[in-house]
C-alpha cells in the first residue's frame, strides 16, 4: 500500500514542503542544535576550563539536567508530555528545544504485524540473530507487497530484484524460496561472504550440493603416495594395487568437498538466485546487466526485457546513495527500496564543513586518514545528494562526521545498564584525554591547523575554535572498564605496545609509563563528580542526532523528487521495529513509464 503523504513527518506540518522548509532553516540557524550535532565531541569534555558542560550548555538547563537522573532525562526528552510534568519541570527554553527536536524528527512507528508474515523455516534462519530474522521477514514481505503495488498502480511489472552488498544474502534466500519465489541477483564484493552465502543456499535448500563420485580406493592411493615408503605397511600396497585395477572405472574426484560450487536449477514458478561478484563504486548498474541471461537466471525474459527493482536492507554509507542513483541512471531499474545506515562512512559532497562556522568541528577527522580523504574529495556521491541541500543558503547543508556518527545511536532503545556503560566508557576516554594533554602527548590544535603554542595572533581559545589530537586507542578488555585505573593502565599497556606511529609510542612510554597509581586517583577525584556532566551532554548530543538521520533521509527524498522527468513517484516510511532495527527508514521511488 503507498502511504498517503510521501515523508513520515509529524502532524503539525501540514505539507511536505511545509516540514522541509521548516527542517532546513532549523538545522542552520539554532546555534544549540549545531553545538550539540558537529560543534562538539566528548572527546574534549575535560580539556579546557572550566570544561565542554559549562560552556555549550546554556547556563539556565545546567542545574536541571544535573539533578535529572539519566534515565529519568531520556523519557522527559523522548516520550512524557512536557505540558503535564510535574516538578521540577525543564526551563522553558529547554522544554522548547526538546518540542523542536521531537516536531522536526521523522516518526519511526511501525505497526507490528509478524504474526501474519510467512515465517523462515529453521534452515532459512541459520546464520541469523533474532534481529535479522526481523528485518529479513519483514522486508521480504514488504518487497513482495511493494512489487504487487507498482505492478497495480504504474503497470510495470517487475522481473528482478537487486541487492548490491547482498553479503550473506538473507534477503535474497527468503525472496527466491516460497511463497515469494523472486527472480534474485546478489551482488557482492567480498568473494568469502558469496561462498558462505551459497553454502547456506544449500542449507535451504535453494540449492544442491553436487554428488561427488570418488573413487576411495583410488583417493586412499593418493594418501598412500603422501606417506614415506618405509611408513607403509603390506594392506597399503593392496590397495594400492587394487586401485589401479580399478581406476578406469570412476574418474577420481581429490578435491576437497568445500570446494565445490553450489549447483541453482531454475524451475518454472520457483525463485531463482544469481550471484555476481564485483563493487558498487556508482549508481551505474550496467556491469550487472551485462553479466545478466536468461540462462543465468532461470527466466524466459530476454536480458533487454528486465525490469529490476533495487533493494537493500542497511546499505552502509554511500552505498545507500549508489542504490538511489540506480533508479536514475539505469534503463532497466524499474525501482528501488532502500534502507541506509552508517552515516559515519558517508563521503561529502560539498567538502569539510567550513570552519568560518563557528559551531562546526573538525571533529575527529585525524583519528582515521580515510576521513580526510574523504572530506577533501569534494566527492558526487556523498552527502548531500539532493540540489535543494547542495544550494541551500549559497553554501549548502554540510554534516560533520561527529553529526553523523551520533546519527547512528538509538536513544529510543538505551537500556539504564547499557547506558551507565557507555557513559562510563566516555568518561574514562575522556579523562585519559586530559592526562594525555597534561603529560603533552597531545596538543591541542586551532581548527585552522595551529597549535596553540604556535599561535602568535591574540585569539581566545574555546571549544569551538580549539580541539585536542585524538589518539586511536580503540576497545580494550572488559576488565579495564572496571575502573579508570584500571582504564588507564590499559590504555598505557595497549598503546606501549601497538600504536601505529613508532614517536607516538615512543612518547607515550616516556611520559605516561612513569604515573603512578596516586595520579590516577587524583584524576578520578577531581573529575569523578562530572560524570553526570558528560551523561547530560551525551544524551542531548543523541537525542538531537535524532533530526540529523532525519534530514539525511529527507535529502535521499528531495533527490528522487528533483527528477521528476524520471521518477513517478517517491516516498519514505518505516519497515522495521525500531526497537529491534533502529535504522528503519526506507526510501522509496518508481520510475515512470514510457509512451
Amino acid at each position: 500500500m503507498i502511504p498517503s503523504q510521501p515523508l513520515p513527518y509529524q502532524d503539525c506540518w501540514a505539507t511536505p514542503e511545509d516540514y522541509v522548509d521548516n527542517l532546513l532553516q532549523f538545522v542552520t540557524t539554532s546555534d544549540t542544535f549545531q553545538i550539540l550535532c558537529g560543534g562538539v565531541h566528548v572527546l574534549d569534555f575535560f580539556t579546557s576550563e572550566p570544561g565542554l558542560f559549562s560552556t555549550v550548555v546554556p547556563g539556565e538547563w545546567q542545574p536541571w539536567l544535573l539533578q535529572s537522573d539519566p534515565m529519568r532525562l531520556l523519557d522527559i526528552l523522548m516520550r512524557e508530555d512536557l505540558d503535564s510534568l510535574q516538578d521540577p519541570q525543564p526551563p522553558e527554553s529547554l522544554a522548547k528545544y526538546i518540542k523542536d527536536i521531537r516536531r522536526f524528527s521523522l516518526s519511526r512507528e511501525f505497526p507490528l504485524r509478524e504474526e501474519k508474515l510467512p515465517k523462515l523455516t529453521w534452515q532459512m534462519s541459520v546464520g541469523m540473530k533474532p534481529k535479522k530474522v526481523h528485518e529479513v521477514r519483514n522486508f521480504a514481505n514488504y518487497v513482495d507487497q511493494l512489487a504487487s503495488d507498482i505492478e497495480e498502480n504504474f503497470d510495470n511489472n517487475i522481473t528482478h530484484f537487486v541487492d548490491f552488498g547482498s553479503g550473506q544474502n538473507y534477503l535474497g534466500r527468503a525472496l527466491a524460496s516460497a511463497p515469494y519465489n523472486k527472480q534474485f541477483v546478489a551482488v557482492e564484493g567480498r568473494g568469502h561472504n558469496i561462498a558462505g552465502a551459497k553454502e547456506l543456499d544449500v542449507i535451504a535448500r535453494v540449492a544442491e550440493k553436487p554428488k561427488i563420485m570418488r573413487n576411495k580406493k583410488l583417493w586412499m592411493q593418493q594418501l598412500d603416495s603422501m606417506t614415506p615408503e618405509d611408513q607403509r605397511d603390506e594392506r597399503a600396497l593392496k590397495r594400492a594395487a587394487q586401485a589401479i585395477k580399478t581406476s578406469e572405472k570412476y574418474a577420481a574426484d581429490l578435491r576437497p568437498r568445500n570446494e565445490h560450487d553450489a549447483i541453482y536449477t531454475p524451475e518454472e514458478g520457483k525463485g531463482f538466485i544469481r550471484y555476481i561478484e564485483g563493487r558498487l563504486e556508482s549508481g551505474d548498474l550496467t556491469d550487472v546487466t551485462d553479466q545478466l541471461s536468461s540462462t543465468h537466471l532461470g527466466s524466459t525474459v530476454a536480458p533487454t526485457d528486465l525490469r529490476l527493482m533495487a533493494v537493500s536492507i542497511h546499505s552502509c554509507g554511500n552505498l545507500s546513495h549508489h542504490g538511489i542513483r540506480s533508479l536514475i541512471v539505469n534503463p532497466a531499474v524499474q525501482a528501488i527500496a532502500i534502507v541506509g545506515c552508517c552515516y559515519n562512512l558517508l563521503t561529502e559532497k560539498l567538502g569539510p564543513p567550513t570552519y568560518k562556522h563557528p559551531y562546526m568541528r573538525p571533529s575527529l577527522q585525524a583519528l582515521n586518514g580515510r576521513v580526510v580523504r574523504e572530506s577533501a574529495k569534494h566527492d558526487p556521491h556523498g552527502f548531500p545528494l539532493s540540489d535543494r541541500l547542495c544550494t541551500y543558503r549559497d553554501d549548502g547543508i554540510r554534516l560533520n562526521i561527529t553529526a553523523r556518527m551520533m546519527a547512528c545511536q538509538a536513544p529510543y532503545n538505551w537500556t539504564e545498564a547499557e547506558s551507565d556503560g557507555f557513559f562510563t566508557r566516555h568518561f574514562f576516554r575522556a579523562v585519559l584525554q586530559k592526562i594525555f594533554l597534561d603529560r603533552g602527548v597531545i596538543s591541542k590544535v586551532y581548527h585552522d591547523g595551529t597549535r596553540a603554542e604556535d599561535r602568535t595572533e591574540s585569539s581566545s581559545p574555546s571549544p569551538f575554535n580549539v580541539s585536542t589530537n585524538p589518539v586511536i586507542l580503540g576497545s580494550l578488555s572488559k576488565s579495564c572498564y572496571k575502573s579508570l585505573h584500571a582504564y588507564v593502565r590499559g590504555a598505557i599497556t595497549k598503546l606501549t605496545a601497538s600504536s601505529n606511529s613508532r614517536e607516538q609510542r615512543d612518547i607515550i612510554k616516556e611520559r605516561l609509563s612513569v604515573i603512578t597509581d596516586e595520579e590516577i586517583a587524583r584524576y578520578e577525584r577531581q573529575y569523578g563528580p562530572r560524570k553526570r556532566e558528560l551523561s547530560a551532554i551525551w544524551t542531548l548530543m543523541a537525542f538531537s542526532a535524532v533530526v540529523v538521520e532525519s534530514l539525511i533521509v529527507t535529502d535521499r527524498w528531495l533527490f528522487l523528487k528533483q527528477h521528476s522527468d524520471v521518477v513517478q513517484d517517491c516516498w519514505v516510511e518505516t519497515v522495521f521495529d525500531y526497537r529491534q532495527s533502529p535504522r528503519n527508514l526506507v526510501v522509496v521511488g518508481v520510475k515512470k513509464q514510457g509512451p
